[in-house]
Protein backbone atom coordinates (compact mmCIF):
# COMPACT_ATOMS: atom_id res chain seq x y z
CA UNK A 1 0.00 0.00 0.00
CA UNK A 2 2.76 2.45 0.95
CA UNK A 3 4.86 1.26 -1.97
CA UNK A 4 1.98 2.17 -4.32
CA UNK A 5 1.86 5.74 -2.98
CA UNK A 6 5.66 6.08 -3.14
CA UNK A 7 5.75 4.75 -6.69
CA UNK A 8 3.04 7.21 -7.76
CA UNK A 9 4.84 10.12 -6.12
CA UNK A 10 8.06 9.12 -7.91
CA UNK A 11 6.24 9.05 -11.26
CA UNK A 12 4.68 12.46 -10.53
CA UNK A 13 8.09 13.88 -9.65
CA UNK A 14 9.47 12.63 -12.98
CA UNK A 15 6.58 14.32 -14.82
CA UNK A 16 7.32 17.57 -12.96
CA UNK A 17 11.06 17.37 -13.69
CA UNK A 18 10.28 16.77 -17.35
CA UNK A 19 8.18 19.94 -17.36
CA UNK A 20 11.00 21.93 -15.75
CA UNK A 21 13.39 20.58 -18.39
CA UNK A 22 11.01 21.76 -21.13
CA UNK A 23 10.71 25.15 -19.43
CA UNK A 24 14.50 25.52 -19.38
CA UNK A 25 14.60 24.99 -23.15
CA UNK A 26 11.89 27.60 -23.76
CA UNK A 27 13.23 30.85 -25.12
CA UNK A 28 12.87 33.68 -22.64
CA UNK A 29 14.85 36.52 -24.22
CA UNK A 30 17.75 35.76 -21.93
CA UNK A 31 20.76 33.69 -22.85
CA UNK A 32 20.51 30.20 -21.40
CA UNK A 33 22.94 27.40 -22.19
CA UNK A 34 20.03 24.91 -22.01
CA UNK A 35 19.06 26.21 -25.46
CA UNK A 36 21.99 24.17 -26.83
CA UNK A 37 21.11 20.92 -25.03
CA UNK A 38 19.52 19.11 -27.96
CA UNK A 39 22.12 20.08 -30.56
CA UNK A 40 24.64 17.50 -31.75
CA UNK A 41 27.17 17.34 -34.60
CA UNK A 42 28.77 14.48 -36.49
CA UNK A 43 32.23 14.61 -34.94
CA UNK A 44 34.64 12.00 -36.36
CA UNK A 45 31.77 9.69 -37.23
CA UNK A 46 29.94 9.94 -33.90
CA UNK A 47 26.94 12.10 -33.10
CA UNK A 48 28.28 14.26 -30.28
CA UNK A 49 26.43 16.94 -28.26
CA UNK A 50 28.14 20.29 -28.74
CA UNK A 51 28.29 20.72 -24.98
CA UNK A 52 30.93 17.95 -24.99
CA UNK A 53 33.04 19.72 -27.62
CA UNK A 54 33.08 23.29 -26.34
CA UNK A 55 33.35 25.68 -23.50
CA UNK A 56 29.95 27.42 -23.36
CA UNK A 57 29.59 30.63 -21.38
CA UNK A 58 27.12 33.46 -20.86
CA UNK A 59 29.25 36.63 -20.48
CA UNK A 60 26.20 38.92 -20.83
CA UNK A 61 22.48 38.37 -20.18
CA UNK A 62 21.71 38.25 -23.92
CA UNK A 63 24.80 36.46 -25.27
CA UNK A 64 26.10 32.89 -25.34
CA UNK A 65 29.70 32.29 -26.36
CA UNK A 66 30.61 28.85 -27.76
CA UNK A 67 34.35 28.19 -27.79
CA UNK A 68 35.24 24.77 -29.25
CA UNK A 69 38.38 23.03 -28.07
CA UNK A 70 38.98 21.81 -31.63
CA UNK A 71 38.80 24.85 -33.94
CA UNK A 72 38.16 22.59 -36.97
CA UNK A 73 34.72 21.77 -35.55
CA UNK A 74 33.65 25.45 -35.60
CA UNK A 75 31.87 25.30 -39.01
CA UNK A 76 30.08 22.07 -38.02
CA UNK A 77 28.86 23.64 -34.79
CA UNK A 78 27.70 26.76 -36.63
CA UNK A 79 25.75 24.62 -39.15
CA UNK A 80 24.15 22.58 -36.36
CA UNK A 81 23.02 25.74 -34.55
CA UNK A 82 21.54 27.15 -37.76
CA UNK A 83 19.80 23.84 -38.49
CA UNK A 84 18.28 23.71 -34.99
CA UNK A 85 15.88 26.57 -35.79
CA UNK A 86 16.58 28.36 -32.51
CA UNK A 87 15.79 31.66 -34.18
CA UNK A 88 19.31 32.90 -33.46
CA UNK A 89 21.93 33.62 -36.10
CA UNK A 90 25.39 32.54 -34.96
CA UNK A 91 28.26 34.99 -35.35
CA UNK A 92 31.46 33.05 -36.19
CA UNK A 93 34.73 34.99 -35.93
CA UNK A 94 36.98 31.97 -36.58
CA UNK A 95 37.75 31.38 -32.90
CA UNK A 96 34.37 31.45 -31.15
CA UNK A 97 30.69 31.52 -32.04
CA UNK A 98 28.57 34.22 -30.47
CA UNK A 99 24.82 33.70 -30.14
CA UNK A 100 23.12 37.06 -29.55
CA UNK A 101 19.59 36.81 -28.11
CA UNK A 102 17.38 39.63 -29.35
CA UNK A 103 14.87 41.17 -26.95
CA UNK A 104 11.47 39.56 -27.40
CA UNK A 105 8.56 41.55 -28.75
CA UNK A 106 5.30 41.69 -26.79
CA UNK A 107 3.60 39.41 -29.33
CA UNK A 108 6.36 36.79 -29.13
CA UNK A 109 6.26 36.95 -25.32
CA UNK A 110 2.50 36.30 -25.34
CA UNK A 111 2.95 33.33 -27.70
CA UNK A 112 5.66 31.87 -25.47
CA UNK A 113 3.40 32.30 -22.42
CA UNK A 114 0.69 30.37 -24.31
CA UNK A 115 3.21 27.56 -24.91
CA UNK A 116 4.16 27.60 -21.21
CA UNK A 117 0.50 27.31 -20.18
CA UNK A 118 -0.02 24.46 -22.65
CA UNK A 119 3.04 22.58 -21.33
CA UNK A 120 1.84 23.09 -17.74
CA UNK A 121 -1.65 21.82 -18.59
CA UNK A 122 -0.19 18.74 -20.30
CA UNK A 123 1.91 18.04 -17.19
CA UNK A 124 -1.19 18.40 -14.98
CA UNK A 125 -3.04 15.93 -17.22
CA UNK A 126 -0.13 13.51 -16.87
CA UNK A 127 -0.28 13.88 -13.06
CA UNK A 128 -4.03 13.20 -13.12
CA UNK A 129 -3.49 10.12 -15.29
CA UNK A 130 -0.96 8.83 -12.76
CA UNK A 131 -3.53 9.46 -10.00
CA UNK A 132 -6.18 7.53 -11.93
CA UNK A 133 -3.79 4.60 -12.44
CA UNK A 134 -2.99 4.63 -8.71
CA UNK A 135 -6.65 4.68 -7.73
CA UNK A 136 -7.37 1.83 -10.13
CA UNK A 137 -4.49 -0.21 -8.66
CA UNK A 138 -5.78 0.46 -5.11
CA UNK A 139 -9.32 -0.61 -6.08
CA UNK A 140 -7.91 -3.78 -7.61
CA UNK A 141 -5.99 -4.49 -4.41
CA UNK A 142 -9.21 -4.04 -2.41
CA UNK A 143 -11.15 -6.24 -4.83
CA UNK A 144 -8.51 -8.96 -4.43
CA UNK A 145 -8.86 -8.63 -0.63
CA UNK A 146 -5.27 -7.38 -0.27
CA UNK A 147 -6.46 -4.25 1.57
CA UNK A 148 -9.64 -3.37 3.44
CA UNK A 149 -12.21 -0.77 2.34
CA UNK A 150 -10.94 1.60 5.04
CA UNK A 151 -7.39 1.19 3.75
CA UNK A 152 -8.65 1.89 0.23
CA UNK A 153 -10.11 5.20 1.39
CA UNK A 154 -6.86 6.10 3.16
CA UNK A 155 -4.79 5.27 0.08
CA UNK A 156 -7.11 7.28 -2.16
CA UNK A 157 -6.84 10.23 0.26
CA UNK A 158 -3.02 9.98 0.20
CA UNK A 159 -3.02 9.76 -3.60
CA UNK A 160 -5.22 12.85 -3.85
CA UNK A 161 -2.95 14.79 -1.46
CA UNK A 162 0.21 14.07 -3.45
CA UNK A 163 -1.68 14.85 -6.67
CA UNK A 164 -2.73 18.24 -5.29
CA UNK A 165 0.84 18.93 -4.16
CA UNK A 166 2.32 18.23 -7.61
CA UNK A 167 -0.45 20.16 -9.42
CA UNK A 168 0.32 23.18 -7.20
CA UNK A 169 4.05 22.84 -7.90
CA UNK A 170 3.33 22.81 -11.64
CA UNK A 171 1.14 25.92 -11.33
CA UNK A 172 3.82 27.73 -9.32
CA UNK A 173 6.56 26.81 -11.81
CA UNK A 174 4.40 27.98 -14.73
CA UNK A 175 3.67 31.32 -13.00
CA UNK A 176 7.37 31.83 -12.29
CA UNK A 177 8.30 31.10 -15.93
CA UNK A 178 5.51 33.40 -17.21
CA UNK A 179 6.78 36.22 -14.99
CA UNK A 180 10.33 35.66 -16.27
CA UNK A 181 9.16 35.79 -19.89
CA UNK A 182 6.94 38.86 -19.50
CA UNK A 183 9.76 40.75 -17.75
CA UNK A 184 11.13 43.40 -20.09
Amino acid sequence: MDTLVLELEERMEKAFNSLLNNFSKTRSGRANTAALDGISIDYYGASTPIKQLCNISVPEPRLIVVQPWDKTSLPLIEKAILASNMGITPDNDGKVIRLPFQPLTEEIRRNIVKQIKKMAEEAKIEIRNIRRAGNDAAKKMQKNSEISEDDLKLVQKDIQEITDTWINKISDAAKTKETEIMEV
